[in-house]
């Protein structure tokens, strides 16, 4: 009986998330987010030459 209850529970929620995420109000904050990983705002770094610090230009290495 508590195990066809906690059934019926779970199917209601799986259904109210269905749902919710297919509504017609949450459609457009959804393309929005969609499109986030697209979007570049921020110009990348420059590029850094690691060639520089194999040489041992660097105090790093210990030797002289």
């Amino acid at each position: 009986m508590v195990s066809g209850i906690f059934t019926v529970v779970l199917l209601v929620t799986f259904l109210g998330i269905v749902a919710w995420a297919f509504s017609r109000k949450r459609r457009q904050s959804f393309d929005e987010a969609a499109q986030l990983p697209l979007e570049n705002d921020e110009p990348l770094p420059p590029k850094n030459d690691d060639n520089e610090r194999r040489d041992g230009d660097g105090d790093e290495g210990g030797r002289s």
